[in-house]
């Protein structure tokens, strides 16, 4: 699962590449729009800006806006920033690996064969997709 930080950023950053090439976009606007804590959505973005991906202008006129263009912005990107790791155990990521606590050893795991498995398609999807692709928004899903 992604954490409520992972999903505040993309969509803060799905928000400003929405705007990409109007100039900055006020603080107050994404939090309304994409229903982000204000104060959470100030920790976020500046955490971005640290990383070089948004830019963060003061003042009057201030606000935020990406610093690269959204087709230079990949999902898998973000997830790495925010969460770390795409790998759903500890044992199958590639730059945190860790030794799962009560499991089989690492070279009988079937488990940890198939998380590599859905790591590596996850990975694959993840950076071809960028901020500027066109994501489509499907109907909720239920009970029938």
């Amino acid at each position: 699962m992604l954490s409520q930080k992972t999903r505040y950023t993309i969509r803060a950053l799905q928000h400003l590449a929405g705007t990409w090439g109007q100039g900055a976009v006020r603080l107050d606007a994404i939090a309304e729009t994409q229903n982000i804590p204000r104060k959470f959505l100030t920790v976020i973005l500046s955490e971005m800006a640290r990383e070089g991906i948004v830019i963060s202008h003061r003042g009057r006129d201030g606000g935020y806006e990406l610093a690269l263009p959204p087709v230079d912005i990949r999902y898998g990107d973000i997830i790495r920033l925010t969460r770390g790791s795409l790998a759903l155990v500890p044992c199958a990521s590639r730059n945190a690996h860790e030794t799962c606590n009560n499991c089989l050893p690492e070279a009988e795991c079937r488990l940890r064969g198939l998380m590599l498995l859905l790591r590596d398609e996850t990975a694959a999807i993840l950076d071809r997709l960028s901020l500027a692709d066109p994501i489509a928004i499907e109907a909720p899903f239920t009970d029938a």
